[in-house]
This record gives C-alpha cells, sequence and structure tokens, in this order.
C-alpha cells in the first residue's frame, strides 16, 4: 500500500504562522499536522505501508529540513519515502501527477490539511474509496451523490438543493491508482481545467464514466486545519483524543515546574519551563518554551518561544517569539516579538 501526499500549499489561510512554516508541518498536539494525518492513516489501514510520497512545493518553502523530517516519518512507518516537487500551483490533479512514477498499485490520496479519527474496513468490492463526513450544513460543502446500492456516482460541489449529508474530506483510495492517472493525463492532455487549475474530480469523473465502482468510508472525526481559529479548536480536539487513547506520553519528562498547575489534557514538549503558571486545559507548549507569570487555556505556542505576564485564551503563538503582556486572543507568527 502507498500512500501520497500532496502538500505543495503554504497555507495563506494561516497566515502569519504559514509564512515561515509549511501549513502541513504546524505542530498540533505536539505533532505536525502531516505526521498525524500519515500516522492515522495507516492505523485505518491496518496493513503494511511500502511507499509513502510526498508532493512538495518552492524548495525555498519546503527545504532539506522539510525532506528530512518525511523521510523520518515514512521510515517510523518502515516505509519508504519518495519526494516530488509541484513547480507549478495548478490544482490538485496537477499535484497528484507531479507523483506520476509513485502512481501505480493499491493507495490512498491525502490532502495535508486535515486530521482524522475513523476505524473500518475498506470495501474489496470497490475500485475506490471516497472518505466522507456526515454533515449538518452540505451545501457549504462538496458532496457525494449515492444510488441504492450505496455507491457513489456524482461529486457534487456545494449544492444548492439536497444531494446527501456526506462531505468529501480529501482523502481517497484506489485500488489501483494507475487507473486514475490514466484518467488525469487525459485531463492534462486535453487541458480541462476548472477553476484555472486541474482537478482530482475530473479524473474521479471520468473513472466513473467507465464504470468504476467507488464506495464511501465515513470518519468517526473531521478536524480542519485551515486557519487559526480552527486550527485551535483541532488542538483541543485531538488533545482530548489522545488523552482518552493513553498511548502518548503528552508532557515530557523534562518538563520543570516552579509553582505551576497544569490541567489536563496539554501537550508540553522537552524542556520547557513554567513558573508561576496556571496551563490548560487544552494547550500545547513547544519545545525549548518558557512560560512565566501567566495563565494560558485553549491555545497552541510553539518552540523556543517565551511568555510573561500573560492571560492567553484562543492563542496561537509561533516560534521564537518573545511575548510580555496582557492580550487575550492574539495570532502571532514566528519571530515576532511583543513588549
Amino acid at each position: 500500500m502507498k500512500i501520497i501526499v500532496p502538500m505543495a500549499g503554504r497555507g495563506s489561510r494561516l497566515r502569519p504562522h504559514s509564512l515561515t512554516v509549511p501549513k502541513p508541518l504546524i505542530p498540533v498536539a505536539g505533532q505536525p499536522i502531516v505526521h498525524r494525518l500519515v500516522k492515522d492513516i495507516a492505523k485505518v489501514l491496518k496493513q503494511p505501508i511500502d511507499e509513502v510520497a510526498f508532493v512538495l512545493g518552492d524548495p525555498a518553502w519546503f527545504g532539506d529540513d522539510v525532506v528530512s523530517s518525511l523521510e523520518d516519518l515514512a521510515k517510523s512507518l518502515g516505509a519508504k519515502a519518495s519526494i516530488y516537487r509541484q513547480d507549478q500551483p495548478l490544482g490538485t490533479g496537477h499535484a497528484i501527477m507531479s507523483a506520476k512514477p509513485s502512481l501505480s498499485g493499491p493507495a490512498v490520496i491525502a490532502y495535508a490539511d486535515t486530521l482524522i479519527r475513523a476505524e473500518f474496513d475498506l470495501d474489496p468490492v470497490a475500485d475506490s474509496v471516497i472518505w466522507t463526513k456526515q454533515v449538518d450544513n452540505p451545501e457549504a460543502y462538496g458532496v457525494v451523490k449515492l444510488n441504492d446500492n450505496a455507491e457513489i456516482i456524482e461529486l457534487v460541489e456545494k449544492p444548492e438543493t439536497f444531494v446527501s449529508d456526506q462531505a468529501v474530506i480529501g482523502i481517497y483510495y484506489f485500488k489501483d491508482v494507475a487507473v486514475l492517472k490514466e484518467k488525469l493525463q487525459e485531463v492534462l492532455d486535453e487541458n480541462v481545467m476548472n477553476g484555472g487549475e486541474y482537478q482530482i474530480n475530473d479524473g474521479i469523473k471520468r473513472m466513473m464514466s467507465d464504470g468504476k465502482i467507488f464506495k464511501t468510508g465515513s470518519v468517526d472525526e473531521w478536524m480542519d486545519c485551515g486557519n487559526k481559529a480552527i486550527t485551535i479548536e483541532t488542538n483541543q480536539r485531538m488533545l482530548g483524543f489522545l488523552k482518552a487513547d493513553g498511548e502518548e506520553q503528552l508532557v515530557a519528562s523534562s518538563v520543570n515546574l516552579e509553582n505551576t498547575q497544569i490541567i489536563e489534557p496539554c501537550f508540553i514538549g522537552e524542556n520547557v519551563v513554567l513558573k508561576n503558571a496556571t496551563i490548560g486545559p487544552y494547550v500545547s507548549i513547544g519545545n525549548g518554551t518558557i512560560i512565566e507569570d501567566s495563565t494560558v487555556k485553549n491555545s497552541l505556542i510553539q518552540a523556543n518561544t517565551s511568555i510573561k505576564n500573560a492571560n492567553l485564551d484562543n492563542a496561537m503563538i509561533g516560534n521564537h517569539v518573545k511575548y510580555n503582556g496582557n492580550y487575550t486572543s492574539i495570532s502571532i507568527g514566528d519571530y515576532s516579538v511583543l513588549e
């Protein structure tokens, strides 16, 4: 089994945090988004992963350090890492085709801006499985249309009238991804574009026209990481899941505590210093961060940052930040200084 991960976008909705750190590498509950996504997919698949292919953008944004972290991620799953570059931002279909040498055999394609919790078996009859989540407002999403056999027969973007309440979340399984490759090559050759981009849906629609069977795989939880507010919410939800699972050590043994209360669940990284502070619930703190004389809850703070005299709620703070103040809802990118 292969996992194909297009992650070339910089994440404009998550600025300023994604200006210096690619959005898929922003940590949620202590691990980069893409790391959690790939590990969770591998867990759902319940079978060996042979290769993880990552499609990256500009090397200026996705440099050697990013490549190294992704190679380590694949290695942790016992898989080979393949690194590809999308030279132009020309859409989901174009990104997938940038990994053309890896497009053969059974594969999952997953976009690295979402997290999931799921437990299901792949339908052995299906040529493809599109993972979906039941939503209350399907008119805001791309949804699947099903026939009487619970097969997907159409993809409908933001339907004005009710089609179904199963929203497409951006994760797909193909029994043989080479079939999708063939159809996407036709899309590229014929220059079929929607919104100025080549889309995966145009390849999928051609597969459906050929009679390929598409089924749904429903996830229990779907967590987006598109902007500051929902990334903080996702951090909260993920911390709750991890605490309930009890499989990860959320507070490092090297944390230095002085007159500090930790209200679980929280993730606290290596060599963090907490002095005269109340931390939590639902706080993630990266390695080497120092927090003094502060109260922090419902927040995500990255590595090597210094926080003093703060009362933070709903905050997202990047790496190498120096903050001293009394703001309560902030969004600060890397290397910022507030005094």
